[in-house]
């Protein structure tokens, strides 16, 4: 059973049952025979079909819902048990926006002091991705913000507040001022990430605030990109504080804080809120703590 339901749920995640058997590593007929199967069990269709995967049906959303659920305390069940034996093994993944990706490290870091034979996968994402991972059982945990938009039922780990300023050249515009409101950041030639990314969200929504929009000359979904093109000194940008503490700033260029509001927005780490959480997941929590400014 619990097999038949990990294929479904990866089925529900393709949506198209050539891609879902070569996900599983099986053939099609296999996976077509597993879902069959499935629906027999339980009395009834899960997926809509003609000549191809065209949804699930109204039971099989709700049995997706039960699939994430038991395939996850499984799955708990089983690393525990491992953990008994060996201690904390294995791989752990966790999926981080963009702006956060400097400061992981901060976690991970310790957490592998601690637990040697654990080895780590750093994924970026954007926040709306970060929640589909954890609701598929993709990742173990995910680095995003907490209080702008829904996180979903998760367990949550506020680990520090993240601050916006200007970053630009002293030679242009306002740079030498050592402040600036979101209203003259936004006369400036920006270059931002991209509106799929909720820090884009976040700022364009302060740029509003006051009375100002967003109008950058150049998007990118990498803050390395961004960077490169501010220190070229025909671009400005509007970063978090950390991200521009990790990758530190040359002499021609200043980091000005952005006032009128001085906004702050809660980065955290977020796990699927179960009981008992898998060791490896219950360790991260408790190390984000540890290290959080804000708990």
């Amino acid at each position: 059973m619990i097999d038949k339901l990990e294929m479904f749920m990866v089925l529900a995640r393709e949506q198209h049952f050539g891609h879902a058997a070569e996900a599983c590593g099986v053939t099609q007929p296999t996976l077509s025979s597993a879902i069959r199967q499935l629906e027999e069990q339980l009395g009834v269709m899960l997926v809509r079909r003609g000549s191809r995967f065209q949804g699930l049906t109204l039971e099989g959303e709700r049995v997706l819902d039960w699939a994430r659920h038991i395939v996850g305390s499984a799955r708990s069940m089983r690393d525990e048990m491992r953990a008994m034996r060996l201690g904390l093994t294995g791989k752990v993944k966790i999926a981080v926006i963009p702006t956060a990706l400097a400061m992981v490290q901060e976690l991970t870091t310790p957490f592998r002091e601690k637990h040697p034979d654990i080895t780590f996968s750093i994924l970026s994402r954007t926040s709306g991705e970060i929640r589909t991972l954890l609701e598929n059982l993709e990742v173990d945990a995910g680095i995003t913000y907490l209080d702008n938009e829904p996180v979903g039922r998760v367990t949550k780990v506020p680990l520090y507040d993240e601050r916006y300023l200007l970053v630009t050249s002293i030679h242009a515009d306002y740079g030498h001022k050592d402040r600036i409101t979101w209203h003259e950041a936004s006369k400036l030639p920006l270059c931002l990430l991209t509106p799929d990314m909720q820090n884009r969200r976040i700022i364009d929504g302060h740029l509003a605030e006051a009375g100002a929009e967003a109008k950058p000359t150049l998007v990118s979904d990498s803050m390395i990109a961004l960077f490169s093109h501010v220190q070229t000194g025909n671009w400005a940008s509007i970063m978090p504080e950390k991200m521009i503490e990790a990758f530190g700033l040359p002499d021609r260029i200043r980091a000005i804080p952005i006032t009128d509001p001085d906004a702050t927005h809660q980065i955290g780490l977020i796990a699927v809120n179960r009981e008992p959480a898998t060791p490896v997941v219950s360790a991260l929590l408790k190390e984000a703590a540890r290290i959080s400014t804000l708990v």
